[in-house]
């Protein structure tokens, strides 16, 4: 007679049936399998757009300089200096940003879609209200603040009026920036992509209307630039509107006139999870500029290299960036349904995902750093300093995608301030310090101040994968 079905699950009868117990095993490794590509499927899922948005963002943005650049020195300088003043505030943004998908998505995940609402809500008062702070403080006196730079008098004129119509821009893209948070916080990293792609095409657009007057445009040249940028801005900006408004009234997205009226009391959440970010931006550009310091001692070559070198930087920064976002939506979610270990698992399974992409990157990019130097420069004094350089960085994939993909994971939960303190212990007690010594104390080769930053990405990832391993950021949980 064949033993009941519930025979199999105990261990005295698996002992008398290997043939069931290994059916079992099978059963439950099969399983296992499954549930890992489920998960690494979602991950993927909600990471790819995002990837594909900051690809299209970093092509644009060498696309305007590109055509900026045919107006000559003086306009490609005024542009230096006007990005640095929105990049502060971008910066700024992205935190309150990291804090928008944190509230949200634990809302989402615990069935709370009014408190979400009320957290976008709150964000977006934070959001704006940046944008107005920082704009503010650098429009008092713009002259004043560029000469403190340095600025010629020539490009100071050419950088006001630049600067003002970029930093009017800052106040659509709070808005925007909020309001793509809080559709990856749903889940929806598709309809961001998808505005990115059309804002794009029209700054591109109105770019070579503008800047160069083409077909009866006004030619306004630099100007043309920044009013290009503000009515892209304005263009995503109705886009996510129009996206947000289109939602069913019991959507966590659907802002009403109460929850905006009831945001203030949210305020210090987002402010309290928001800053430390912040803090993070500025520990790591005052590490950056001490860093650029320090190889301006070997001189014009190696400060080139650095800066072309930069730009390649950027874009392997991408899928560490992608999954950071993926995966900040999704650990808040399970934590705000009370399952730590399915947070847990979500965070495992997108760093294996990181590593698998940095080992990729690491093999194209070591191999091919000839190729890609001849490609971004055809100077070749900066082309051998930038091959080693190159290879510097194909060496930290590995670290640099993992340690992104763990911020993402405390991000999610909320906290914030684990991320701060990687990016500090990597960058102020590794790389500016081993940089300094190399070049003011041993005076070596300019290859050991590249490798600084290798020690700099392991630091990073060795930190949040302790923190990470720990779990205490599973009950950070935000009440």
């Amino acid at each position: 007679m064949a033993p009941p079905t519930d025979a199999i699950e105990d261990s005295e009868y698996a002992s008398q049936s290997p043939a069931a117990a290994l059916a079992a095993q099978a059963a439950a490794f099969g399983q296992a399998v499954a549930l890992r590509a489920a998960g690494a499927r979602e991950i993927l899922k909600l990471s790819l757009p995002i990837m594909l948005s900051q690809v299209l963002v970093t092509l644009v943005a060498l696309v305007d300089i590109a055509m900026v650049g045919r107006l000559g020195a003086h306009a490609v300088a005024a542009v230096g200096y006007a990005t640095q003043f929105f990049f502060m505030t971008q910066s700024a943004l992205f935190a309150v940003g990291f804090a928008c998908v944190a509230l949200m998505a634990q809302s989402i995940g615990a069935g709370r879609p009014r408190e979400a609402r009320r957290a976008l809500a709150a964000s977006l008062w934070v959001g704006v209200g940046t944008a107005i702070l920082v704009g503010a403080v650098v429009l008092i006196a713009p002259r004043a603040v560029l000469r403190l730079l340095n600025a010629e008098p020539a490009v100071i004129e050419l950088t006001v009026p630049y600067l003002r119509l970029l930093l009017g821009s800052t106040l659509l893209l709070a808005v925007s920036l909020v309001l793509e948070n809080g559709l990856r916080a749903d889940r929806d990293t598709v309809s961001p992509m998808r505005v990115a792609a059309a804002a794009a095409a029209l700054k591109v657009v109105l770019n070579a209307f503008l800047i160069f007057g083409l077909f009866g445009a006004p030619r306004l040249e630099l100007v043309g630039a920044g009013v290009a940028t503000l009515i892209s801005q304005a263009f995503g900006m109705a886009l996510f509107v129009a996206i947000i408004r289109r939602r069913p009234s019991e959507s966590p997205l659907a802002l009403t006139a109460a929850d905006v009226a009831e945001a203030p009391r949210l305020v210090g959440k987002v402010v309290r999870i928001a800053a430390p970010g912040v803090a993070e931006r500025i520990v790591l550009n005052l590490a950056l500029l001490s860093y650029f310091a320090i190889l301006a001692n070997y001189g014009t070559v190696a400060v080139a290299a650095y800066t072309v070198g930069v730009r390649a930087l950027s874009f392997s920064w991408i899928p560490g960036t992608g999954f950071a976002a993926a995966v900040a939506t999704l650990v808040g979610h399970a934590l705000g349904a009370g399952d730590e270990e399915e947070a847990v698992r979500i965070g495992r399974r997108a760093a294996m995902l990181a590593l698998l992409v940095a080992i990729v990157l690491g093999i194209v990019g070591g191999s091919a750093r000839d190729v890609i130097a001849r490609l971004l420069t055809n100077d070749a004094a900066t082309i051998a300093a930038l091959g080693p350089f190159l290879l510097c960085l194909a060496i930290a994939q590995p670290m640099l995608q993992l340690h992104f993909t763990l911020a993402g994971v405390h991000r999610g939960a909320g906290d914030t301030w684990t991320p701060l303190l990687a990016a500090t212990v990597g960058n102020w007690g590794f790389r500016v310090p081993i940089a300094a010594v190399c070049a003011y104390v041993l005076e070596t080769d300019l290859v050991w101040l590249w490798a600084a930053l290798i020690v700099d990405h392991l630091a990073r990832a060795t930190w949040l994968l302790i923190t990470f391993r720990r779990g205490r950021w599973r009950r950070r949980v935000i009440g």
